[in-house]
């Protein structure tokens, strides 16, 4: 069944929103509507949404022109089995010592890896994208470098790629919290799929806002890929859960944004230990501790 996509962009955030409430009225109703910072610096908002039937053009030219939104670019998507062209064009990365694959891969798993089972279906944090080869990279940075660590967290773990990745390295139970349930549920599956059951803690949380996670700091690693924005308002959080001499890994990070979220995590006490850069995005490593060097 084909499937049509209607996308726009327009400022500020509350307008975007209205936008998105209105599209939800429409009929043909869509199916899902999404509204999104677009992360380069311009202030615009994204307003997406899918419908199962061809949507009205005359009513979204309404609803665009009464929000000061541009005109919407309608597209119509072909019927594609979106898991079976993902298991064709996606084949496991190698990062570090970490080889991620999926199950149809199963068969290349080299020796001398640490291997982490992440299924096709689950697009977000598979381990092809540069952020999360970012994060598994600097995880094995830290290793190579002698850094042990006992108190580990994931926030915003999507797969929990990033999560197992810890607990397959370190003998301690970790945490991964994720604000989106569907997230949790997913990454639950993925544990439970790696064998990791009892050693990856999953729960529902936005940044450190949960009483486990408050419990359990100071953490002597954080994970947190997510976004540029996220990742700066999270920063003060980050330095009271932080141990000292402790590290955190940050990605979701454009090239051209890494200078101020390094600027503002040094402002609440955590420096940089190391950076780099994959295609269009940044990893940090970052660390309470200023004598520790790369």
């Amino acid at each position: 069944m084909p499937t049509w996509t209607a996308f726009t962009t327009l400022s500020p955030k509350t307008a975007a929103e209205a936008l998105g409430d209105a599209l939800e009225a429409l009929d043909p109703a869509p199916y899902g509507v999404g509204v999104f910072e677009i992360e380069d610096g311009s202030g615009l908002w994204e307003v997406g949404s899918y419908f199962l039937e061809a949507p009205d053009d005359v009513a979204l030219a309404l609803l665009a022109a009464a929000h000061g939104a541009k005109p919407f670019v309608v597209s119509e998507l072909p019927e594609t089995d979106w898991v079976a062209k993902v298991r064709r064009e996606l084949v496991p990365v190698h990062a570090g010592r970490f080889y991620v694959y999926g199950s149809h891969d199963a068969e290349t798993i080299p020796d001398g890896v640490e291997p982490l089972l992440i299924e096709a279906a689950m697009a977000f944090g598979t381990g092809h994208h540069g952020t999360t080869q970012g994060c598994l990279r600097a995880l094995d940075r830290l290793i190579e470098a002698g850094v042990v660590c006992h108190n580990v967290v994931d926030i915003g773990c999507g797969t929990a790629v990033l999560a197992m990745a810890a607990a397959r390295t370190w003998p301690k139970t970790v945490l991964a919290s994720d604000m989106d349930q569907i997230a949790v549920d997913v990454a639950e599956a993925n544990v439970a799929a790696n064998g990791l059951d009892g050693r990856v803690h999953c729960l529902q949380a936005a940044g450190f806002d949960a009483k486990l996670l408050h419990d359990s700091a100071p953490f002597d690693l954080v994970f947190a890929n997510i976004l540029k924005q996220p990742l700066i308002d999270l920063a003060p959080d980050m330095a009271a859960h932080l141990a000292d001499s402790g590290f955190v890994i940050l990605s979701g990070i454009l090239n051209e944004q890494a200078d101020e979220v390094v600027s503002v995590y040094a402002q609440n006490g955590i420096n940089l230990w190391h950076r780099e850069e994959i295609g269009e995005w940044t990893t940090l490593t970052l660390t309470t501790n200023t004598t520790e060097t790369p």
